[in-house]
Parts: structure tokens; C-alpha cells; sequence
């Protein structure tokens, strides 16, 4: 073991957005219980291609001792992570594509529900949905982080109605793969608009940097809507963006 260079990452000032994960290109860096972490010394070549994706400045470059960068061991665990991502050829009941109404279909009232849903399909979550489904088509798409439903009352009457939508947590799950899958969705379909909502806290800017990142793998250029929602539930800012 000799003395190289190596990521270092300050956990008091990480985050969690998982920007620096995304940006690594040998998956030395994960989010693992909202903080970035070097999973390995071996899947780290020490160039910091992360550390200018960092809008926290916690990831520097120190020279220590180290084990040396294995690019064999790299190409197997990135391959292993590929093949964890794999489709499984079961389809369980509460992924499995639902259109639930058409396009200015009205929700039935019901006594239990006053308050209609303006849900249209079903899964929401980024990770389950397919790529291919038909609520995707020529669709306004929302990216939303999962706490904005909860803190915004009229989300669905303000947002919701007559678009599609994918829901995730950038602090908490894996980053890599929403970009991946977004890009997926972006490339099999022509999207009418793209918006981006997410609320105030840091971490949750993530969302943003993964409708980027997606944007940027279809080499494509768009407009997208970055909203964002405080914590009492109010459109703090509204932003144009263009990729």
C-alpha cells in the first residue's frame, strides 16, 4: 500500500443530494443513510471528477496511503450493480402499469372522498415505472419529491391534473438510477413539458440535478420548470430552466 490520491469526503458538511454519486464514473460513491461515502479505495482513481459536482464543497482530493485503483475490480462491481438494476421477468400487482382515466376525465365523488385525485396512472414511483407505459406519450411530466404531496395541500388540483408523474427521494435512494431511468423516459417518448418540483430543504435540489443529468445523456436541448415548495406548503420559487 503506497501513498496516492483519494477522494475525501467531510460528512459534516455532506448533504446527501448524491450529485457526487451520479458524477463517479467507477461507482466508488454511494449515498448510504443520507450521506455520500467511499464504498471502496479500490473503485476510487483519485481524478475527483466529483468534487465539481459537489454544491456543498465536501468532497476534496488528499494523498494517503491507499490501496491501489483496481480497474478490473471496477468493471465487475459496476457490472454487478448493471445487473442488479435488471428488469425481473415477475411483474407484481403493485407495479404493474394502470391507466386509471383519460385526460380531462373527471373524478367520480365519492362519500368517502369529497376531494377528488387527479392521479391518472399508476406506479408513481420512479424506480417502478416503466419507461414504455402509455401515460407517458406526449405527456406533461412531473419529477416530484415524495414529501411535496404532504406538505401542499392543493397539490393535486394545482399540479396534478391531466399530467403524468414520477415520485423519489434524491438524499435517499439511488441517484444514478433515477438519472438513468429519467433519461430512459425522455428518449422513448416526446414529452410535452417537463417540471421539476421539489421542496426547500438542500438535499432535495437533487431532483433537479437528476432532470439535467437525464436532459444531457439524450443530447437533447428542452426547457424544464423548476418549482420549488417551502415547508409550509407554499410555491417559494418558479423557475425556467434550459438544458
Amino acid at each position: 500500500m503506497a501513498a496516492r490520491n483519494i477522494v475525501k469526503i467531510d460528512e459534516e458538511k455532506c448533504n446527501g443530494c448524491g450529485q457526487c454519486a451520479a458524477a463517479c464514473a467507477e461507482g466508488a460513491i454511494q449515498i448510504v443513510d443520507g450521506k455520500a461515502r467511499l464504498v471502496s479505495e479500490i473503485y476510487c482513481d483519485g481524478l475527483g471528477a466529483c468534487i465539481g459536482h459537489c454544491p456543498e464543497d465536501a468532497i476534496t482530493i488528499e494523498q494517503r496511503d491507499a490501496a491501489d485503483f483496481d480497474e478490473e475490480a471496477t468493471k465487475t462491481h459496476l457490472a454487478r450493480q448493471e445487473k442488479a438494476k435488471a428488469p425481473s421477468s415477475f411483474v407484481c400487482p403493485g407495479t404493474a402499469a394502470q391507466q386509471l382515466k383519460q385526460k380531462g376525465e373527471s373524478a367520480p365523488q365519492t362519500a368517502a372522498a369529497k376531494v377528488p385525485s387527479h392521479l391518472g396512472q399508476w406506479p408513481v414511483q420512479l424506480k417502478l415505472v416503466s419507461p414504455h407505459a402509455p401515460y407517458f406519450a406526449s405527456a406533461d411530466l412531473l419529477l416530484v419529491a415524495d414529501c411535496v404531496a404532504f406538505a401542499m395541500g392543493d397539490f393535486h388540483s394545482r399540479f396534478l391534473k391531466d399530467r403524468s408523474i414520477t415520485v423519489g427521494c434524491p438524499k435517499l435512494d439511488d441517484v444514478q438510477f433515477y438519472v438513468e431511468k429519467l433519461a430512459a423516459i425522455l428518449q422513448a417518448n416526446k414529452l410535452n413539458s417537463l417540471s421539476v418540483i421539489h421542496m426547500e430543504v438542500p438535499c432535495c435540489h437533487g431532483l433537479t440535478h437528476i432532470a439535467r443529468e437525464a436532459i444531457a445523456r439524450n443530447k437533447i436541448e428542452m426547457d424544464f420548470e423548476d418549482v420549488t415548495i417551502d415547508l409550509r406548503g407554499n410555491v417559494s420559487r418558479t423557475q425556467k430552466v434550459r438544458c
